[in-house]
């Protein structure tokens, strides 16, 4: 192992070729390290991450045991990574590029290619700004920070064909610093979409709240929760807000029976499960609904 570079990145400017050896390596540099299955990235210590160490004692003892271990670094403490993916659904390189335009992820201190075909990007952790490990599927991007770590060169993974592929490392940078990984996630994740009133005029609003409010107070018995669950459902993707849905159909409710501690329950339940389901708005389904309802069915 060479000296670490002036700049202050911590990790081996070279690496031996041995599991063993770069286990070392990874330790002396201040990084802990913990063995993972060969060929894969599972933990073989029972408590995974939390049992990495820089011992060298105990770095040892573990690949004398299992010399083909693949090795596996604690990030959050001494490293941080981005982890750019390649599945057969998708590429991450697109958004990297642009990240990379737009100067997101500069300040890298390690490039490697991982298995697949896609890139960590190894960054110095920031001592005092401990940032939490993410992962946006959609974007195909991850972090690995506090809470995470990651297979290091020159580990191997095993395909399900059997082929073998190792992590490489493919490049160096000149001045590592801590990448803003709370930046990053921010701006890969999406946001939803602003609503939008489905209703064109105050009176088209009134006529059919009047409407599903007539619907709700006809409920027979045994299907009044299920119906005012539709009917506040549908005043939900029209984007009232749960108090005017409240304010339209507790009403009705009532007038069956229900008590307002349920029927509030059945509302507040009808909000969560457009918003999770939907992530916003389902203006679409409501204008079927609304149709069918101005022609009486």
């Amino acid at each position: 192992m060479t000296a670490p570079d002036p700049t202050g990145w911590t990790l081996p400017t070279t690496l031996p070729a041995t599991l063993v050896d770069a286990a070392l390596a990874y330790g002396a540099a201040g990084v802990p390290v913990f063995p993972c299955a060969p060929g894969a990235k599972v933990p073989l210590t029972k408590h995974g991450f939390h049992d990495a160490t820089t011992d060298p004692g105990r770095i040892r003892s573990w690949w004398s045991w299992m010399p083909e271990a693949n090795i596996a670094l604690r990030t959050g403490t001494t490293v941080d990574v981005v982890d750019v993916d390649v599945h057969g659904v998708g590429t991450g390189f697109p958004v990297l590029r642009t990240l990379h335009r737009d100067r997101l992820i500069d300040g890298w201190g390690m490039a490697v290619r991982s298995p697949s075909g896609g890139v960590h990007l190894y960054y110095p952790s920031a001592p005092d700004r401990p940032q939490m490990s993410w992962s946006r599927g959609a974007a195909l991007v991850d972090f690995r920070g506090t809470g995470g770590y990651i297979l290091a060169p020159p580990s191997t993974i095993t395909g399900p064909d059997g082929t073998t592929a190792g992590y490489e490392v493919i490049a160096r940078g000149r001045r590592p610093r801590p990448v803003d990984a709370d930046t990053l996630r921010d701006i890969l994740t999406p946001t939803p979409p602003a609503p939008q009133r489905e209703f064109q005029s105050v009176a088209d609003e009134a006529r059919i709240t009047e409407r599903l409010s007539g619907w709700v107070a006809r409920l027979p018995d045994g299907n009044r929760n299920a119906g005012l669950f539709w009917a506040a459902c549908r005043l939900a993707e029209a984007a009232l807000s749960e108090d005017e849905t409240t304010a339209a159909l507790e009403p009705a409710a009532a007038s069956t029976g229900l008590e307002v501690p349920e029927l509030r329950a059945t509302i507040h339940s009808a909000y969560r499960t457009i918003t999770r389901n939907n992530g916003g708005p389902a203006a679409p389904s409501f204008r079927r609904t609304t149709a069918g309802l101005e022609a009486g069915r």
